[in-house]
C-alpha cells in the first residue's frame, strides 16, 4: 500500500511539474516548422492550396468576412503571399489582405478542413465555406461542409493536430 501511495505521489509531482508555466521540453524529432513558403521544401505539397499558381481559384479572400459572401476577384487587383497569387474584388480588399494576410487567408493553406481533421489534404469548393470565430475554413464541396459542420469544435481540433503534418502526405 505504501508503494501504490508513494507512487501515486511521484506520478502526480511530475505530472504537475510537466503542466507548469515554467515547464520546458524539448521539440519530438518530428516536428515540422510552420507552413510558410519559407519552409515550403519542408514539405511535399505546397503550403498553399492553389490551382495553376492561383489560391481559392481566385475567390476573394477579404469578401468573405466584409461582405458574408462567396465574391469572386479579379485579376486587376492580385497579390503574392506565401508562394501562390491571390485575386481580390477591389484594391481595398487587395490592400487589406496585403496588410495582414494572416487575418484573411483561410486555415490550413486553403486546403479542405474536413480533409485535414483527417489527416488528408483535398481541394476546395470556395463556395463551400464558413468562418468560426473570425477563420475562415473551406471544404471540398456542400456535402463534406455540412459533414465537417456536425462537429465544428471537433474537426477543427483534430485538424489543428494534424496541420501541417498532413502536407508530407
Amino acid at each position: 500500500m505504501r508503494f501504490i501511495l508513494t507512487f501515486s505521489m511521484v506520478s502526480m509531482a511530475v505530472l504537475m511539474a510537466s503542466c507548469s508555466p515554467n515547464a520546458t521540453s524539448s521539440p519530438s524529432s518530428d516536428a515540422l516548422p510552420a507552413a510558410t513558403v519559407e519552409n515550403a521544401d519542408a514539405f511535399k505539397q505546397p503550403v498553399v492550396y492553389a490551382e495553376d499558381g492561383l489560391a481559392l481559384k481566385g475567390a476573394d479572400p477579404v469578401a468573405y468576412f466584409t461582405d458574408s459572401a462567396y465574391v469572386q476577384g479579379d485579376a486587376a487587383y492580385s497579390h503574392e503571399w506565401n508562394g501562390a497569387t491571390w485575386h481580390f474584388a477591389s484594391a481595398e480588399n487587395r490592400d487589406l489582405f496585403a496588410g495582414e494576410p494572416e487575418k484573411y487567408a483561410p486555415q490550413y493553406g486553403g486546403y479542405c478542413a474536413w480533409a485535414v481533421s483527417q489527416g488528408n489534404t483535398a481541394a476546395v469548393d470556395p463556395e463551400a465555406w464558413e468562418i468560426v470565430d473570425g477563420k475562415l475554413y473551406l471544404n471540398y464541396n456542400q456535402k463534406v461542409k455540412d459533414r465537417w459542420a456536425a462537429d465544428i469544435p471537433g474537426n477543427i481540433e483534430k485538424a489543428e493536430q494534424n496541420w501541417p503534418r498532413v502536407l508530407n502526405n
